[in-house]
């Protein structure tokens, strides 16, 4: 992953729920002062990705966003360039 390609989180949407460190802790960790994500790798390591993905996908504000793989990638959740969240954007 490079440049556009980065994972992003949103503090602001975060709400603490700690699900991404539990998924991947390579990847995420809770702030230890208000508990919200920290990106701990914004261009996570390939045996990471996964992991990744899955953590955009199980969290519950929807505030990772995971880009698109690219071509011959595969997105998964996440994968979409926008939250994992399903429902999230008012779809």
């Amino acid at each position: 992953m490079t440049g556009a390609n980065r994972l992003s989180v949103d503090r602001e949407r975060c709400i603490g729920a700690g699900m991404c460190a539990m998924t991947a802790p390579a990847v995420f960790d809770q702030d230890p002062d208000d508990g919200l994500v920290l990106l701990l790798e914004a261009e996570p390591a390939a045996a990471d990705r996964a992991a990744a993905r899955m953590a955009a996908g199980v969290c519950p504000s929807g505030a990772i966003t995971v880009p698109d793989a690219g071509p011959g990638g595969s997105g998964g959740p996440g994968g979409s360039g926008r939250s994992a969240t399903p429902g999230a954007g008012g779809a």
